[in-house]
Protein backbone atom coordinates (compact mmCIF):
# COMPACT_ATOMS: atom_id res chain seq x y z
CA UNK A 1 0.00 0.00 0.00
CA UNK A 2 1.31 3.44 -0.99
CA UNK A 3 0.17 6.56 0.87
CA UNK A 4 0.79 10.01 -0.56
CA UNK A 5 0.45 13.14 1.54
CA UNK A 6 0.64 16.71 0.32
CA UNK A 7 0.39 20.09 2.01
CA UNK A 8 -0.25 23.16 -0.13
CA UNK A 9 -0.09 26.80 0.96
CA UNK A 10 -2.38 29.20 -0.89
CA UNK A 11 -2.54 32.98 -1.05
CA UNK A 12 -6.06 34.31 -1.52
CA UNK A 13 -5.79 37.91 -2.73
CA UNK A 14 -9.44 38.72 -3.35
CA UNK A 15 -10.72 37.69 0.06
CA UNK A 16 -11.92 40.63 2.15
CA UNK A 17 -13.38 38.65 5.04
CA UNK A 18 -12.96 35.27 6.69
CA UNK A 19 -16.44 34.39 5.44
CA UNK A 20 -15.35 34.86 1.80
CA UNK A 21 -12.15 32.90 2.43
CA UNK A 22 -14.03 30.00 4.00
CA UNK A 23 -16.52 29.94 1.10
CA UNK A 24 -13.67 29.67 -1.42
CA UNK A 25 -11.79 27.03 0.60
CA UNK A 26 -14.95 24.98 1.21
CA UNK A 27 -15.64 25.01 -2.53
CA UNK A 28 -12.05 24.03 -3.33
CA UNK A 29 -12.14 21.15 -0.83
CA UNK A 30 -15.51 19.75 -1.96
CA UNK A 31 -14.68 19.93 -5.67
CA UNK A 32 -11.31 18.29 -5.04
CA UNK A 33 -12.90 15.45 -3.05
CA UNK A 34 -15.47 14.87 -5.78
CA UNK A 35 -13.03 14.98 -8.70
CA UNK A 36 -10.09 13.08 -7.22
CA UNK A 37 -11.55 10.77 -4.56
CA UNK A 38 -9.00 11.99 -2.01
CA UNK A 39 -9.12 13.05 1.63
CA UNK A 40 -8.82 16.84 1.78
CA UNK A 41 -8.96 19.31 4.68
CA UNK A 42 -7.83 22.78 5.69
CA UNK A 43 -5.00 22.07 8.13
CA UNK A 44 -3.44 25.46 8.97
CA UNK A 45 -3.91 29.23 8.69
CA UNK A 46 -7.61 28.87 9.54
CA UNK A 47 -7.98 32.40 10.89
CA UNK A 48 -5.61 34.16 8.50
CA UNK A 49 -7.57 36.27 6.02
CA UNK A 50 -5.55 35.73 2.84
CA UNK A 51 -3.70 32.45 3.49
CA UNK A 52 -4.81 28.82 3.64
CA UNK A 53 -3.05 25.49 4.00
CA UNK A 54 -4.74 22.41 2.55
CA UNK A 55 -3.73 18.84 3.39
CA UNK A 56 -4.40 15.93 1.02
CA UNK A 57 -4.02 12.17 1.40
CA UNK A 58 -4.23 9.62 -1.42
CA UNK A 59 -3.94 5.83 -1.03
CA UNK A 60 -2.98 3.60 -3.96
CA UNK A 61 -0.92 0.60 -4.94
CA UNK A 62 1.38 2.67 -7.18
CA UNK A 63 3.57 5.66 -6.35
CA UNK A 64 3.36 6.77 -10.00
CA UNK A 65 -0.42 6.98 -9.68
CA UNK A 66 -0.14 9.06 -6.49
CA UNK A 67 2.28 11.48 -8.21
CA UNK A 68 -0.04 11.76 -11.22
CA UNK A 69 -3.04 12.51 -8.99
CA UNK A 70 -1.08 15.19 -7.11
CA UNK A 71 0.07 16.82 -10.36
CA UNK A 72 -3.49 16.87 -11.75
CA UNK A 73 -4.76 18.26 -8.46
CA UNK A 74 -2.24 21.12 -8.52
CA UNK A 75 -3.25 21.98 -12.11
CA UNK A 76 -6.92 21.84 -11.11
CA UNK A 77 -6.33 24.27 -8.23
CA UNK A 78 -4.10 26.62 -10.18
CA UNK A 79 -6.52 27.16 -13.05
CA UNK A 80 -9.89 26.53 -11.41
CA UNK A 81 -9.87 28.80 -8.38
CA UNK A 82 -9.14 32.40 -7.49
CA UNK A 83 -6.02 31.69 -5.42
CA UNK A 84 -2.28 31.33 -5.89
CA UNK A 85 -0.21 28.30 -4.89
CA UNK A 86 2.70 29.50 -2.74
CA UNK A 87 4.34 26.29 -1.51
CA UNK A 88 3.88 22.54 -2.00
CA UNK A 89 5.21 19.78 0.26
CA UNK A 90 4.70 16.18 -0.85
CA UNK A 91 5.71 12.81 0.48
CA UNK A 92 5.01 9.28 -0.69
CA UNK A 93 5.23 6.57 1.96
Amino acid sequence: MIVGIMEVDFRIDRSFSLKEKRRLIRSLIEKTKNNFNASVAEVDNNDVLNMATIGVAVVSNSSKFVDAVFNKMLDFWEYGFDCEIIDVRREVL
